[in-house]
């Protein structure tokens, strides 16, 4: 039979934007950075050297005896942790190993062992100073630690300096120089960066190439490099007057005869959560107006092959930003810049590196889920190395929406656009490879199960979320929790609460085992009989250990239909009515212990033509084969 699918498209758009709040959370405080740098970058060995100053706010209840700092190019090495990684993970992420047969089958090699010394990317960190005084640091792996001569006291700052070395490694994963398509500089996660501490202590994960969690932090960069090289980056350019390359503000004249070899570049961003900035000699910059008045920069090569789709991409980027502030909430920044670069699509704070050489639904596609990292992880900043899942599947599932409208001629009309996120998923049970969504980022035992995790369990974890307490609510749960949350850490149990405080529902039951646990949704209709001449038994089977509420379709040979609606007890809460067309029956709750449910159809059996469970498809129950009687 024919499956009721929600049209969801048409459910987004009616929630207005409101403009931001602290942190709710009672005694909730985060650590603050202002970070000034000024390097020098030689473009043609790849190498670059500054200096460092930082004035760090201890906002904590904490005396911090020591400091952390993350050294990521460090990875980029033989016989680092990533190196290791990659020799030991059943399945490797492609683009980081060499792959050859060996007796019939693949053997894969990682890139980074064959790595030479002047292929290798390092950061070296020197004169370390804490106002006047040297500071003792000790290096392990890609995190350096430095310990205070004073203490930094709860509510008080200290200031920090130093200076650095480093080396852009060959482009093996998101940053690096000469990327395939030609780009000579994808410099992310490039700088030594102070690690974050919050309620949970220090955050220094060895980088394996996965996840960040970053301090918000203020930045003012001076970058110096070969004047025949464009820059696009995190920030404004606030020397735009002196660079050219279509910076200038309106109505100023080009600058003439610029004099030496290289140019400084100097970019400030407030409150952010990093610095990026890509850079190449044969860059095309263009400026679209988005939204409000934001600035939406585009850096792309200058290579006739895809000048046509970046042109095109450019008012589409304002459609899909559009839409993003509608339905979650008004992007907090005044302009965005999507840079050619890297070896995929990657998000950073005010800009994305992105592949560029791609089909156009591709590259929309792409730069719909970067752009949308603005709002979730740039704008709420979880720490996406221990809750992955909201970051990429939050991501996934707004993006996908707005792709959904973008290129709606892409789109099957009438189908569920989340189709294939939960054929991932299903796919992750049928091989027993699931794992909690609680499993740090680096810790997966494979590459897969982490991807299908954080991605498509991520974001089912909103569309059944919206299966279960209605569209409307889970709609403006998001834009509550962003409204609440922007520029702050939240967690998953402040989303939970925020959802609760929407609904009144109770939902720790839906965390818990969602993210927590491996525990399936299988429900099945068991039987139907008719027990007397105008009621039909229906006898329901929990199999799976997850328990849900649950929706069951009722349709008559006549060709009417009803709905009956079961509680799940653990919630103590009844979800409208998601088809108001027709009748509803709600029934008695059903409770997680109880392993069957029975309940009356008051018709003869003989004109029941079909009862489905869950006519969305939205819950995530793996075995839908037996979730349907047909007469």
């Amino acid at each position: 039979m024919k499956r009721l699918l929600f049209t969801v498209a048409l459910c987004v758009a009616s929630f207005c934007t409101v403009a931001a709040q602290n942190n709710p959370n009672p005694g909730y405080w985060q650590q603050k950075a202002d970070i000034k740098m000024d390097v020098k970058m030689d473009v043609k060995k790849f190498k670059y050297n500054g200096t460092q100053n930082i004035v760090y706010t201890n906002n904590s209840p904490d005396t911090l005896k020591k400091v952390f700092f993350h050294l990521y190019y460090n990875a980029f090495q033989p016989n680092s942790d990533m190196d290791a990684l990659l020799k030991t993970i059943p399945d490797p992420d492609p683009r980081m190993v060499d792959v050859k047969e060996v007796r019939g089958r693949k053997v894969f090699e990682s890139r980074i062992s064959k790595l030479k010394e002047n292929e290798i990317g390092y950061l070296k960190v020197t004169n370390i100073k804490q106002g006047a005084a040297a500071l003792e640091s000790k290096v392990t792996g890609t995190i350096l630690e430095v310990t205070l001569q004073k203490p930094v006291a709860p509510k008080s700052s200290t200031e920090l300096s130093f200076t650095f070395d480093g080396q852009a490694p060959v482009m093996i994963r998101r940053a690096g120089r000469d990327s395939k398509e030609g780009v000579a500089l994808s410099m992310s996660q490039w700088f030594p960066k102070i690690a974050e501490y919050d309620f949970e202590g220090w955050h220094t994960e060895q980088y394996l190439g996965r996840e960040f969690h970053s301090v918000w932090s203020d930045y003012d960069v001076k970058l110096t490099l070969d004047k025949d090289y464009i820059i696009g980056a995190t920030g404004k350019l606030v020397n735009n007057n002196e660079i050219g390359y279509g910076y200038q503000d309106p109505g100023v004249a080009e600058p003439q005869n610029r004099k030496g070899k290289t140019l400084t570049w100097n970019f400030v961003a407030k409150n952010v959560l990093d610095f990026t900035w890509g850079a190449d000699p044969q860059f095309n910059h263009d400026m679209y107006e988005g939204p409000n008045g934001i600035q939406l920069h585009f850096l792309y090569k200058n290579d006739p092959k895809i000048v046509e789709n970046w042109k095109k991409l450019q008012p589409v980027t304002a459609e899909l930003m559009k839409f993003f502030n509608e339905n979650v909430g008004m992007y907090p920044y005044d302009r965005y810049s999507v840079i050619q670069g890297g070896d995929g699509g990657m998000e950073y704070s005010m800009c994305t590196l992105i592949t560029g050489n791609r089909s156009f639904p591709s590259l929309v596609g792409v730069t719909a889920h970067e752009l949308a990292h603005s709002w979730f992880q740039h704008a709420l900043a979880t720490n996406e190395t221990k809750h992955e899942w909201m970051d990429e599947g939050f991501t996934s599932f707004i993006s996908d929406l707005a792709v959904l409208k973008a290129l709606p001629k892409e789109a099957q009309e009438d189908s569920n656009p989340f189709a294939s996120t939960y054929k991932s998923y299903y796919s992750l049970v049928a091989k027993n490879m699931v794992e909690p969504l609680s499993t740090h980022a680096d810790h997966y035992l494979t590459n897969r199960a982490y991807s299908i995790s954080a991605y498509s369990r991520g974001s089912i974890f909103l569309t059944q979320l919206a299966y279960v307490i209605g569209w409307d609510n889970m709609m403006k749960t998001l834009q509550t929790f962003y409204k609440d949350y922007k520029l702050t850490h939240p967690t998953p149990n402040d989303f939970k609460r925020t959802a609760e405080r929407v609904t009144g529902a109770n939902l720790d039951w839906y965390l818990t085992d969602w993210t927590q646990t491996t525990n399936n949704i299988d429900y099945s209709i068991q039987f139907v009989e008719e027990v007397q001449k105008d009621q039909t038994l229906v006898t329901l089977k929990r199999i799976g250990r997850m328990g849900m509420p649950l929706d069951i379709l009722v349709t008559y040979e006549d060709g009417t239909m009803e709905t009956y609606y079961i509680p799940f007890s653990s919630m103590n809460w009844i979800k409208p009515n998601p088809y108001v067309e027709y009748e509803r029956t709600v029934l008695d709750a059903w409770g997680w212990a109880q392993p069957e449910y029975k309940f009356i159809i008051r018709k003869p059996k003989s004109t029941i033509k079909s009862i489905l469970i869950d006519p969305s498809q939205f819950m995530a129950d793996t075995n839908q084969e037996n979730n349907v009687y047909n007469k």
